[in-house]
Parts: structure tokens; C-alpha cells; sequence
């Protein structure tokens, strides 16, 4: 039987171009929960045992995942380095501990020797990274093969288009690999009998990459394709997040603020849709100080782009309105009742503020942050509205149209039928968790559909228009006791996507 966790790989190498000794692990772990935590145990030539924790590298498929951890000693006169290392791998989940410490024996791998691979594994793919940077061209490959193996060639079979095409790089073997990248006396092949091999590809501005790997010997081909998944490296997705802040209604409603900023930059949010946005009310002048779109913003690590309006008074206090963060630049920006009522005075005058954001990767993006009434008080006009002035907005050069924010509609209720009889735009959050309930309803039209929504009690969506070229891949409750604790009377909701 499988270990529940398994080494892949382990490196050691001493550098002197950045004169520092480096320990890396790649193992990979059987998905039992997502709550899980994996280290490595070692010692290094001291014999005093440390625990270095792993984290989570990417997705295999549902039953497993690859973990990976590292870390780098200087080298300086104070502190000795680890040298030569002994290890284990542990993994703790569900109340329950799991070991990969060969056999009782543990493994180890000497100062400065380069890749060691588990199980003798005849090919490995061992520079696998699972994410492209912004502006990254070029992908690096490297890869491990057995030294018995006599291999004649080395070969990189990649897309850039989901397989429509396919290219091949020639990976090279070169004697001195580790001294080139590392200035490090490792050899190649090591004393582990590990051969290196490597090859870049020019990917461009591809925003995802597929790859398998070829070994040529004299009696046979050998494939590593990932488990049969093949390798992805891509860009980061999308990540849309749309919240009502409650226009300071809350308790501790600074800290609140802080805690959304907070959640803003550790979910690595690229949009923000924002309603009942507040600032003092001042004789219907506002105070730019106490706006609450703008305090979340200043409180990011780095600033967003910010758009924002204001509609009515609000709670007796405050001018009311919405706002649109972005993490890239607003080409064009906009404001415009969608109500009839235009009067600051009355709760049912809407206004809704547009951005049309350049996204890397993805194009040009047209947002609407949107507060709407309920449908009993002007619903159908209002989203009318909204369309046809997002359908005055469109153009061929964009890559999609979302319509975002607090619609007052309950899932499955009478104005959620009047979106979706639109025929124009449909529910992401439900496309991304409920996918079998989302073709029921926006593409199959099956009769008494909104039974399905009976327990869904959201009132918040992001909308997209059919036709985009995105698909919703998650959807994410945020602010919950559970997460990044309750900040408004809204939860608020995370969209991710990637390109179509």
C-alpha cells in the first residue's frame, strides 16, 4: 500500500553566488482533508533535530497534492552550516500522523551533492513550478533521469493553446550544470547517479503553459506527464470580491475596516466591488476623510485604484454610495442614477459607478459596482437600466462585462428570474459551486428551476455577461465567524477566474 505522503525529491547545494547552503523538499501527499499541516524533520551535521514546515505547491488531482518547503543558511563565520542532512517527512491530518522516513531508516543526502530522488525514479520532473510571473517570457525546465538509464535525449512536449498545437525543446545535459547555476561543486551525474537536464521555453505571454516529458534510451521511451495530468503553469488568476459595508452601522467599526483591507490583501484580491459606502453627510458636501472606501483603500499594503459615488442619504448621517477598487489602472470611469428618482433625499434613488479596467492577461474588463432597490420598488427598471447602459459600454476589444454588487433579489426569487429570463447575463458564484444547478437554470431553462435556490439566501452576485471570454473556477464566502470574522451584515462573496 501507497504511503500517505511521499518524498519526491530532496536537494543540497552550496552556492557561492548566493553564498548561502540550500535544503528543498518536494514530496507529494494523498488529499485526506483540507485542513493538514506537513514538515520536514532533519539534522544536519550537529545532530540537533528541526522542524521545517511545507506548504502547498499545487493540485494534482482530487486525491493528491505536491507540498514543498525550503530553506537557505548564509554562509557566514558565526553559525556552522547544516552540511550533510538526515530527514523524514511527516504529515498530520484528521488527527492522525503519517511518516515517509524510508522505511525506519531515514533518508539523507550529503552537503553539496545536488538532487537527491526518492525510489530511484528513472525521470522527474524537478524544477516544477506551478505559476507564471507577470511579464515572465521564458520557463525554465529541469529535469532529473537515472543515470543507468543511458539516456540518448531529453524532450519538453508543450502548449500554449490546450494541445491545438503542440512544440518540443530539446533538453541539454551539461557537466557543469550545477556549477553554472549555482557556483556549487556538485557534479552531474552526482553520486546518486542523478543526471540533469535542461531546457527554457519561450512561452511569451501565454497564460497558461501544458507539458509532458520524454526520455529517449536504447530500448525505450519514458513519460513523465504528471500522474497522467500532464505539468500547468499559468498566471494568477482573477479574483473578483464584492461586499456591502453596512454604511456604519457597525460596532468597532474602524477595526472592521482594517480587518477588510487585511482580507483584501491576503486573499490577493484584483477588484473590489463596494456598496453602502459611507461619508459624513456635512449639508450634503461630504467629507472625503470619513469616507469608508477610501479608509479601506489607504489601509492596503499598496493602494488600489479607486472609483466611487454617492446616491442618497443614508441612515440620516451619511452620503450613501458605491466604489470600485482595482489593483490595475482605470482607463474609463463613470457614474449614473439607474433609478428614476435622482433625489438625495430619497433611499430609492440608485446610482451605480462603472470602471473599465486593463487586466493582464485577461484584457479590458467593464465593472459596474451596483446597490439596487428591492423589487417591489423599482427592480426591473433599475436593472433595465443598468443593461442597457453596460450594453451601450460594450465593444468587440472587450473581454468581458460584470455587473456587480447588492441586487436586493434573493436567489431563485422573482427578480432573480427577471435576470435570468434577460437571457444576458448569468450567476457566477452559482456557475462556480453549483455547476449542475447553474446549467438547469441558465442554459437548460428547466421548468420550476427555482426550487433549487430555495435554501440559497444570497442577495449579492457578481453577473456576467454571456459571451465573456471568462470562466468562474471558485466562489468563496468571505466574511464569516469561520474566515475573516463578520465585518458588515453581508458576508461578502470571492470570484475567481481565468481567461476562456
Amino acid at each position: 500500500m501507497m504511503n500517505k505522503i511521499n518524498l519526491l525529491f530532496a536537494k543540497n547545494v552550496i552556492g557561492r553566488k548566493t553564498a548561502e547552503q540550500e535544503l528543498s523538499f518536494l514530496m507529494w501527499v494523498e488529499n485526506l482533508a483540507f485542513d493538514k499541516h506537513v514538515d520536514v524533520v532533519w539534522a544536519g551535521e550537529d545532530g540537533v533535530w528541526h522542524t521545517l514546515a511545507a506548504t502547498y505547491h499545487s493540485r494534482i488531482d482530487q486525491d493528491k497534492e505536491y507540498w514543498f518547503a525550503r530553506a537557505t543558511f548564509p554562509l557566514v563565520t558565526a553559525a556552522p552550516l547544516p552540511g550533510n542532512v538526515e530527514f523524514a517527512l511527516r504529515y498530520r491530518v484528521l488527527g492522525k500522523e503519517y511518516w515517509d522516513n524510508n522505511h525506519g531508516r531515514n533518508h539523507a543526502i550529503q552537503a553539496d551533492s545536488g538532487i537527491l530522488v526518492a525510489d530511484r525514479r528513472p525521470l522527474l520532473n524537478v524544477g516544477y513550478e506551478h505559476s507564471l510571473a507577470d511579464g515572465q517570457c521564458f520557463l525554465p525546465i529541469v529535469v532529473a533521469t537515472e543515470k543507468s538509464l543511458q539516456a540518448k535525449g531529453v524532450t519538453v512536449h508543450w502548449t500554449a493553446d490546450d494541445w491545438q498545437r503542440t512544440h518540443k525543446a530539446h533538453c541539454r545535459h551539461l557537466s557543469k550544470y550545477w556549477d553554472r547555476e549555482y557556483l556549487s561543486n556538485a557534479r552531474n551525474p552526482n553520486q546518486y547517479g542523478c543526471q540533469i537536464w535542461n531546457a527554457v521555453l519561450k512561452v511569451d505571454d501565454a497564460w497558461r503553459v501544458q507539458y509532458r516529458l520524454s526520455c529517449e534510451t536504447r530500448q525505450r521511451v519514458l513519460w513523465d506527464d504528471n500522474f497522467g495530468k500532464n505539468y500547468t503553469v499559468q498566471r494568477l488568476p482573477l479574483k473578483v470580491l464584492i461586499l456591502n459595508l453596512h454604511c456604519r452601522q457597525e460596532e468597532n467599526q474602524d477595526d472592521k475596516l482594517s480587518q477588510i483591507a487585511k482580507a483584501i490583501g491576503s486573499l490577493d484580491v484584483d477588484i473590489v466591488c463596494l456598496q453602502e459606502v459611507a461619508e459624513l453627510w456635512n449639508d450634503g458636501e461630504g467629507d472625503w476623510e470619513t469616507n469608508t472606501a477610501r479608509i479601506i483603500n489607504e489601509r492596503l499594503v499598496s493602494p488600489y485604484h479607486l472609483v466611487t459615488d454617492w446616491s442618497h442619504l443614508g441612515f440620516g448621517h451619511y452620503r450613501e454610495g458605491v466604489a470600485i477598487l482595482s489593483r490595475y489602472p482605470v482607463e474609463k470611469h463613470a457614474a449614473k442614477y439607474v433609478s428614476a428618482s435622482s433625489d438625495p433625499y430619497s433611499i430609492h434613488s440608485r446610482k451605480v459607478v462603472m470602471a473599465q479596467v486593463r487586466v493582464p492577461y485577461f484584457g479590458l474588463l467593464n465593472v459596474f459596482s451596483s446597490h439596487l432597490s428591492w423589487w417591489e420598488d423599482g427592480f426591473a427598471e433599475q436593472f433595465g437600466n443598468l443593461r442597457q447602459w453596460a450594453s451601450d459600454e460594450h465593444s468587440s476589444e472587450l473581454t468581458a462585462t460584470m455587473l456587480c454588487g447588492d441586487f436586493n433579489i434573493k436567489a431563485g426569487s422573482r427578480g432573480y428570474q427577471f435576470v435570468v429570463n434577460s437571457n444576458e447575463y448569468a450567476d457566477q458564484f452559482l456557475s462556480a459551486n453549483s455547476p449542475q444547478i447553474f446549467r438547469k437554470i441558465f442554459e437548460a431553462r428547466e421548468s420550476a428551476w427555482e426550487r433549487a435556490l430555495e435554501d440559497d439566501h444570497r442577495i449579492d452576485y457578481v453577473f456576467l455577461r454571456r459571451g465573456s471570454r471568462l470562466h468562474a473556477i471558485s466562489g468563496q464566502i468571505v466574511f464569516t465567524d469561520e474566515d475573516y470574522g463578520r465585518v458588515s451584515d453581508h458576508f461578502g462573496y470571492l470570484v475567481t477566474f481565468e481567461p476562456l
